[in-house]
């Protein structure tokens, strides 16, 4: 068997996570990669419906141990999606980059927690997703670092004006802006690639970033 590799496209909500994610599978294919691109949460399946029920407020996961619920439910989306659709594809040596990951749990489940219990909670998740429910550890994070200010025009525009449109973790900025601390926390203890995508207080240009993002593709395969 030949471990594959594994290349995650993460940040918060409006940063251009999907837009990358299909650009950055349009580079991989130019030249000829044998990869295949998925995103998370999965919402066709019955484990990513559980995702969309915690994420509209019905399934409530508040509070330290919240944190450990909620990544739960992420989990096990992940794992529905490994074990049914790609993982005899990436055990044959295949490429696999994904939009949201075990990161992602990181990056918003930090948020509920003491920050002085960071470091042991992000020892438990990875523990958990990688050595428990045995997912794939990532090769390369590339998080896409758009301000909150910024990411909430970008979603304005995307949503047409409609605050309804959001959910709950999108219509909440104070929260937003704890998600990007703990990420940038866990981008350094984690090793994660960061790629600034605004200056001087407006967002880069699609086309700037996504050249960012090739030269960490390239720097991995």
């Amino acid at each position: 068997m030949t471990k594959g590799k594994l290349i995650v496209l993460d940040g918060l909500d409006g940063s251009g996570k999907s837009t990358q994610l299909e650009l950055a599978a349009d580079y991989l294919k130019s030249l000829g990669v044998n990869f295949r691109a998925v995103s998370f949460p999965n919402y066709d399946t019955l484990s990513g419906q559980l995702v969309r029920q915690y994420l509209d407020g019905t399934v409530k996961c508040e509070g330290r141990n919240g944190a450990y619920s909620a990544s739960t439910i992420y989990a096990v989306d992940r794992y529905v999606s490994y074990a049914t659709d790609w993982k005899e594809f990436y055990q044959s040596g295949g490429l696999i980059i994904t939009g949201r990951y075990t990161t992602s749990n990181a990056i918003y489940q930090l948020t509920k927690m003491p920050k002085e219990e960071y470091s042991g909670f992000l020892d438990w998740l990875y523990d958990f997703e990688y050595n428990k429910l045995g997912l794939p550890e990532p090769d390369k994070v590339i998080f896409l670092d758009m301000p909150v200010e910024i990411s909430q025009k970008l979603l304005k525009k995307r949503y047409d004006g409609d605050e309804s449109k959001k959910d709950i973790h999108e219509r909440n900025v104070e929260f937003l802006q704890q998600c990007r601390d703990s990420a940038l926390y866990a981008a350094e203890k984690g090793g994660w690639s960061v790629v600034k995508c605004a200056k001087d207080g407006e967002p880069l240009s699609v086309e700037e970033i996504h050249k960012q993002i090739c030269k960490q593709i390239d720097s991995l395969i």
